[in-house]
């Protein structure tokens, strides 16, 4: 431990992505003052092919409306789902999902990841209480009593009151805050495009649990679709190595022509699937959220969901720290946060991986009961509502920036 003078400002984050944007600016708006820094340089991925999205649940949505960044995301088209369909290659188990039968307009927004940064970004050049760096990132983290110390690759030191590590999966601040971490491959690679199929998506989520891995079509704007297919190594890589016809033509038939025919694709990228939880999501003035604290298998789409939610939690135990003059970043306060969210995340990667393991096996006995279980259920309202009310984010022990208004 080392001791510091006062420090530069009350909350470092490092990470400038969705996730560690909407924490800054969620602790602005509290009158805190916070820096950002983030390594990359601004707008570096800014209009990258294939399109990154992501499928926002209500509760994240109501974030961002708190947040006072939700018109200028939906400037930027976002297209709602208003209907989830999964169906299982192996039996003939399908299950749906609809927003009427919850009296509900939508269950979600597809969003790009751009899109919702860029606003995020132009709220907090707003704030006076908020200075934003790109191109810099942390080489050595000090702990003290009253602050933390980090220091650049440049050699400049900022001190602050409490650090935020919002820099992604592999975290540079876990890392220098020796931070274990437990991790494990799927041994799968998710292969993304941007496609545009014959027929109509009908603001339809579509997922297709394949032998090999499973397929979604989220639905865009323009009636365009963003594929994730997540295959194992050998079936990704003969995939990626097809010409762009070929490629249409497997993904159309893999998906049983249920949009017909794929008449156009982006350019494709791959991301290997790592499953990622910290052991800690705390140390000595610090703080994960996001793809620092965890990553999952993307078959259901709530990475992004999980990281908001770290980041109103975060806000949460922090502004309630402050409004009683507490020590903002003190162990018991940080404990709060961690204690809410790390068993919250340890549940959503524990069923995620559960999907994963029954939906990976071709044993005919296994895709029997696989496709049993997904008819009983469909035709079991109760279980159906429950099920899907915890996947938009209408349930569970949310913070208070992702209740319904």
């Amino acid at each position: 431990m080392i001791q510091t003078q006062t420090p530069d400002c009350d909350a470092l984050i490092v990470g400038a992505g969705m996730i560690g944007s909407a924490c800054a600016l969620a602790l602005a708006r509290q009158g805190l003052n916070v820096s950002v820094i983030d390594r990359d340089h601004l707008n570096q991925n800014a209009k990258a092919e294939p399109r990154r999205v992501s499928a926002i649940n209500l509760a994240s949505e109501n974030i961002l409306k708190r947040l006072e960044v939700w018109d200028e995301i939906l400037a930027s088209l976002p297209q709602t789902f208003e209907r989830i369909e999964v169906q299982d290659e192996g039996s003939s188990g399908t299950i749906s999902f609809d927003a009427a039968d919850l009296g509900l307009t939508h269950l979600g927004h597809i969003i790009s990841n751009e899109a919702m940064t860029r606003a995020l970004h132009h709220s907090l050049d707003e704030k006076q209480r908020v200075f934003l760096r790109f191109g810099q990132a942390p080489t050595a983290i000090a702990s003290s009593d009253s602050s933390v110390t980090v220091t650049l690759k440049t050699g400049e030191m900022i001190s602050a009151r409490i650090l935020i590590g919002a820099d992604g999966a592999n975290s540079r601040v876990r890392e220098l805050a020796g931070i274990t971490h437990q991790e494990s491959s799927y041994d799968h690679m998710a292969i993304v495009a941007t496609v545009k199929p014959e027929l109509p998506h009908a603001c339809c989520a579509r997922q297709r649990f394949l032998e090999r891995g499973p397929l979604a079509f989220l639905p865009l704007a323009n009636n365009e679709c963003s594929i994730v297919w997540s295959a194992d190594t050998e079936k990704a890589e003969q995939l990626l190595a097809l010409e762009d016809e070929a490629f249409a033509l497997e993904l159309a038939e893999a998906f049983e022509h249920r949009l017909g025919s794929i008449q156009k694709v982006s350019p494709r990228a791959k991301f290997p699937l790592v499953r990622r939880h910290a052991v800690n999501y705390i140390g000595e003035r610090i703080a994960l959220i996001g793809d620092a604290a965890h990553t999952v298998h993307p078959l259901a789409g709530l990475g992004a969901n999980q990281g908001f939610a770290d980041a109103a939690t975060l806000f949460e135990v922090i502004s309630n720290a402050s409004l009683q003059n507490r020590d903002l970043a003190s162990r018991s306060v940080l404990r709060r946060y961690e204690r809410w969210r790390r068993g919250e995340n340890a549940l959503v990667l524990r069923v995620m991986d559960g999907f994963h393991g029954l939906f990976g096996t071709d044993n005919p006995a296994v895709s029997r009961l696989r496709g049993l279980g997904l008819n009983l259920t469909d035709n079991a309202p109760l279980i159906k509502e429950t099920l899907v009310r915890y996947a938009v984010g209408l349930e569970g022990d949310l913070p208070r920036l992702a209740h319904m208004p």
